[in-house]
């Protein structure tokens, strides 16, 4: 008995350790604080709203970002990565190095809808003349982070450590013939001088109620390949197809053929996966059967091992298909974005800050998601959590809110004070807690 109350005492010690570390009455504060930077939160966003910029082109984004980090005392450095900015803000005790990343770039789409602050830009891009549009969200997270280093910055003194905040560049790609994004910034030295225990990260959803986030450990947004078949075969007149080898004919076997790869050769159960052909180009005439044919498009995996299978299926379905026919297939896979790959501790542990932030209802564990995001370079080096913040109106059915990435794109800016808290949360909580040890 004596050394069952033993124990129970201990425990009892340990978990009173625990708490005591943790500092509630800064995390109090910085919640208040951020209901009262909200609507200046909400201002910013809609500057970069009405002025959005393209992947590496991100010049006055950056020229504000960095004009805000200096007010608030924080050291900045510029031209990361073409455009990128990085504030390095000190702590008042020693602690570990937490960074927190917001991506900056827009989207070559023509926005569609009556806001006051609506973009007008416009732009030529990959020959042709579009608008330049905010279409998913990346004008919030840009804020979000503004407020959240503004707030960061006001309780220097009581801060454990060194928050490094990312402000990165070309998160949608970089222009044809240019590094950027994500992986550019780390290759330059992003999560070293001083070196970067976690990094923290958040996206806006169109689609998930606002007031919610949602989040997974382990594989949650997919690893992004593009993919690009050239089908050769030999030119004839329409009238006459057995003089020729039709590509086009083959070309569409091979698409078949692809998605038989998905459902009859993937192991389905283990991990989700997507084949799909986005652009096929052929052919000059209605009655000439062209010499060449090509398809691109892009595969989402969530498991290294799938990737590899599902690459080489594609060679040799491509491949043999094609020759069945009498042509030829060149097949070339370009890996794009690797899979965003939430760290599991970190995850679990920092649940409950997300919980205090949006509330326990709120917080909801999802299934993975296969769009891509380039935060995953982060955490191929770091361990990392990215979540998703609730965007979409309350009057608002979310399966039928428009998606990112189209002219419609809408969200509602209420998401942006859960987003600032939840950064907030997450950024204390690593901070002040302990970390978590194998006995």
């Amino acid at each position: 008995m004596r050394n069952f109350l033993y124990t129970v005492l201990c425990l009892t010690l340990a978990f009173s350790t625990t708490l005591a570390q943790v500092n509630p009455k800064l995390q109090a504060k910085t919640d208040q604080m951020a209901k009262e930077i909200e609507a200046k939160v909400i201002e910013w966003r809609r500057y970069f709203h009405e002025h959005p910029e393209l992947s590496n082109r991100e010049f006055k984004t950056a020229e504000k970002v960095a004009a805000h980090l200096k007010s608030l005392g924080i050291e900045v450095q510029t031209g990361i990565a073409k455009t990128g900015v990085v504030g390095l803000l000190k702590g008042g005790k020693p602690g570990p190095v937490i960074a927190l990343r917001a991506d900056m770039d827009a989207l070559p789409v023509t926005e569609r809808n009556s806001l006051a602050f609506a973009s007008k830009e416009k732009t030529t891009f990959n020959g042709q003349e579009t608008g330049v549009m905010h279409a998913c969200g990346h004008d919030a997270h840009v804020a979000i982070l503004m407020g959240v280093a503004e707030i960061l910055a006001k309780n220097r003194n009581d801060l454990k450590g060194t928050i490094k905040f990312i402000f990165q560049p070309a998160e949608e790609g970089p222009p044809a013939g240019e590094e950027g994004g994500a992986g550019l910034m780390v290759k330059e030295g992003v999560l070293d001088n001083p070196k970067v225990d976690v990094i923290f990260g958040l996206h806006v959803r169109s689609i998930t109620p606002v007031g919610r986030i949602e989040y997974r450990p382990l594989g949650f947004m997919a690893a992004s390949d593009w993919f690009t078949i050239k089908v050769y075969g030999k030119q004839a007149h329409g009238s006459a197809p057995w003089k020729g080898i039709d590509p086009i004919v083959v070309s569409a076997q091979i698409i078949n053929g692809l998605q038989t790869i998905i459902s009859r050769q993937t192991e389905l159960t283990k991990e989700a996966a997507v084949i799909t052909v986005g652009r096929m180009n052929a052919g000059i005439r209605e009655n000439i059967i062209p010499e060449y044919a090509e398809m691109a498009g892009t595969i989402r995996t969530f498991d290294p091992e799938m990737q590899q299978i599902i690459h080489e299926k594609i060679k040799l379905t491509a491949i043999k298909i094609a020759e069945s026919a009498g042509a030829r297939a060149e097949v070339t896979i370009d890996s794009k974005t690797p899979v965003t790959y939430n760290d599991q501790a970190l995850t679990e542990r920092m649940v409950s800050a997300l919980q205090r932030a949006a509330g326990e209802k709120n917080v909801v564990r999802i299934n993975p998601d296969t769009g891509a995001e380039d935060f995953a370079y982060y955490q191929k080096k770091v361990p990392g959590l990215f979540f998703f913040v609730g965007a979409c109106p309350p009057n608002t059915d979310p399966a039928k809110a428009p998606s990112h990435h189209t002219p419609d794109f809408m969200m509602d800016e209420a998401s942006m004070l859960t987003g600032v808290k939840a950064m907030l949360n997450v950024t204390l909580d690593y901070m002040y807690a302990p970390k978590l040890t194998k006995e």
